[in-house]
């Protein structure tokens, strides 16, 4: 459906709604009692569910009747922001679309002269402050949509990092465009990490869906890349749900991810026999890594791939080893992420 000129609905619609738009609501059941969350619909068959009480991150992603995203056994639920010792953080991980990891820890629990930290840091338990909402007008022809928020990850006497984050899209594109900008508000040097966890499941993942990158491996410390799967596959394809992957059982790839000449690299997933793929494109000055994780447990079916600024390797290793950024007072970094839905012939031929 060509949703790109006003003439196609002239006359013919009386609210934007209609066709596509931004909803917001507060949940009033179960463990997600109470949160704000946002509904984006692109009019495409895209529709994805943004919460704003958990860093405005994306939980429910469909395409048409398909699920694009993971969910956990946790599901959405409400944030704990305090849940952020050892790894307290996987208790509130729902999962979903787009999990953002840090704002000044991206790995496992870690601690050093500079203290200590849980698993994948505090963003995901914290709730956004909500900007703005500035929805498509059918009537102007204006068919662009965005929600713009700030997360704040501040403590008195110490670090105090803030995000703006703007998603956003246009009605008749199968696409979510993430912009986030960091900076320090604080008056001292402080730590930064980012990781950008994006979870997909069934049906999109399936036994025999391609994961689709291009890069150089790298070896980490601690290498759990032994299974049977991956030294046959490398990488580059789903497998069916397996017993070795029980309870902590993963597989994880750090990837050095190859740009094109526009610095963006691509990446994402083909299912070739639903005629459906996710192109997730980033910017390799911005994020220099690509993780790959791998969860093939029963009933923990998922895999994850996540640009980021560094290997999930904490924050005291990435102090150690000289990676750690650390932003002056008032400078900021910014992440731009683009996520497309491709069906048909473009599904089928995505590749790198």
């Amino acid at each position: 459906m060509n949703l790109g000129t006003p003439e196609n609905w002239k006359h013919k619609l009386s609210n934007s709604h209609q066709i596509g738009g931004i909803e917001t609501a507060i949940v009033d059941n179960g463990p997600g009692r109470g949160v704000r969350i946002a509904w984006v619909n692109t009019g495409t068959g895209l529709r994805y569910k943004l919460v704003l009480d958990r860093g405005m991150d994306i939980l429910d992603a469909f395409y048409n009747a398909h699920s694009l995203a993971w969910l956990s056994h946790a599901g959405l639920t409400a944030p704990q922001p305090f849940s952020n010792q050892g790894i307290d953080w996987l208790r509130t991980f729902g999962g979903g679309l787009l999990t953002t990891c840090g704002l000044s820890n991206a790995g496992p629990p870690n601690a050093d002269e500079s203290g200590a930290r849980g698993l994948h840091g505090n963003y995901s338990n914290i709730p956004a402050e909500l900007v703005s909402i500035k929805q498509p007008d059918i009537f102007s022809g204006d068919l662009n949509f965005e929600i713009v928020a700030k997360v704040r990850e501040t403590t008195t006497f110490g670090p105090s990092l803030e995000m703006h984050r703007s998603i956003s899209g246009t009605i008749g594109s199968s696409e979510i465009r993430i912009k986030d900008t960091v900076t320090n508000r604080g008056n001292a040097p402080a730590p930064h990490m980012i990781l950008y966890h994006i979870n997909c499941g069934w049906p999109l993942i399936d036994e025999g869906t391609r994961i689709v990158w291009k890069g150089e491996k790298k070896p980490k410390a601690t290498d759990a890349n032994n299974t049977e799967f991956n030294r046959k596959y490398e990488f580059t394809r789903c497998a069916a749900p397996m017993d070795a992957h029980a309870g902590f059982g993963e597989d994880v790839a750090f990837i050095d991810p190859k740009a094109d000449a526009n610095d963006q690299v691509t990446c994402g997933y083909a299912n070739d026999s639903l005629e459906l793929a996710l192109r997730i494109s980033f910017s390799k000055t911005q994020m220099p890594w690509l993780i790959n994780w791998q969860h093939w447990g029963k009933n923990e079916y998922v895999t994850a791939l996540e640009p980021a600024t560094h290997p999930p390797i904490g924050q005291a290793a990435a102090r150690e080893n000289g990676t750690l950024i650390l932003l002056e007072p008032g400078e900021s970094r910014t992440y731009d992420l683009l996520l497309a839905v491709l069906t048909g012939e473009k599904a089928r031929g995505f590749t790198i």
